[in-house]
């Protein structure tokens, strides 16, 4: 077999905002250990486009994903419309075009290979570890999603498991989103490059894009395993803390707070010496407040004291001819 890179077309639709309903798992909560994820900025549809060549044929594969819910609409292949499907209530499909070289034929047809609503299989919980659990030098988060069928062919009626990793891994220069392109853009490539009559190959890593296709393949226990790499600062362990605990939200906090406190006992204070007054002396107007002629002078204090200062800064100015004899 000859693996060649071409470019990864990209597209992202909904990673990560509500799986909740099927899985528990919440993207935008995403809890590990004593650390927090939130991972709904990365929301959208992705297309990964990949071309294996043999010497029999060439094998192009568009990987869709939808891992915050399920697939809906997008789960056609575009290019063909409803006659392949990938069916509902999958979160990632992978759809393979694969022509023989001799001319004796094209393959088309679709598999899941993470079907998270699936009922009646506990697998399809997804996996959650910290990348540091796995490897100390690498930090983010890994995900394992199962749940699909992989097949070799569209006559492969039983198939074998599917399932995908995804690795996030911290970038604080990232937000994740680099290098993605709309599915219109994707396909229009694909076309494009089969147009030209382009070899073939994994699209297995791009610089420029966040997210690359790290390896695809049959696994150890015969699973069928698309395995993404996806550098984001919202996979750093930390950036959920530093973003709620900045110095500046500190410091505006506390001084609300005691702005708040400060109002509510002057507040009180006046309402309660009002009502004294009221009750007591049977006071009106001004005379209700406490201290009342205090409040009344306060601008004429103020001016008093004023004035004061501005004499005292004139008085000491003008001192400076004098020595005592």
């Amino acid at each position: 077999m000859r693996i060649q890179s071409n470019g990864v077309s990209l597209l992202l639709s909904t990673l990560l905002p509500s799986l909740v309903s099927a899985s528990g798992f919440d993207c935008a909560n995403i809890n590990v250990g004593n650390y927090k994820y939130d991972l709904s900025p990365l929301k959208g549809v992705h297309v990964l486009n990949t071309t294996v060549e043999t010497p029999d044929n060439v094998t192009s594969t568009t990987y869709r994903l939808n891992i915050c819910n399920t697939l809906k609409s997008s789960a056609q292949y575009d290019k063909y419309g409803d006659e392949i499907s990938c069916g509902t209530n999958k979160n990632i499909c992978a759809f393979v075009h694969r022509a023989e070289k001799d001319g004796s034929g094209v393959d088309i047809f679709p598999f899941p290979i993470v079907d998270l609503e699936a009922a009646g299989e506990a697998s399809k919980s997804p996996e959650l570890k910290r990348l540091k659990d796995i490897d100390p030098e690498t930090e983010g988060l890994h995900v394992k999603l199962e749940g699909g069928t992989y097949k070799e062919n569209s006559k492969d009626k039983k198939g074998k498991k599917a399932g995908a990793i995804i690795e996030f891994q911290c970038d604080h220069e990232r937000s994740g989103l680099e290098g993605l392109d709309t599915i219109q853009d994707s396909e229009a490539k694909e076309r494009r490059r089969r147009a030209d009559g382009e070899g073939g190959g994994v699209s297995s890593s791009n610089s420029s894009s966040s997210l690359n296709i790290k390896r695809v393949g049959m696994s150890d226990d015969d699973t069928y395993i698309l395995q993404l790499d996806w550098r984001t600062k919202y996979a750093c362990d930390e950036y959920e803390k530093e973003k709620g605990d900045t110095p500046s939200s500190k410091s505006w906090g506390f001084f609300t707070w005691l702005i708040i406190i400060a109002f509510l006992f002057i507040a009180a204070y006046l309402i309660f010496g009002s009502w004294l007054n009221y009750n007591r002396y049977g006071a009106r107007g001004w005379d209700l407040l406490p201290h009342g002629d205090t409040i009344r002078d306060i601008p004429y204090i103020f001016q008093d004291w004023l004035r004061r200062v501005v004499n005292t800064l004139q008085g000491a100015g003008s001192r400076g001819g004098y020595s005592a004899v």
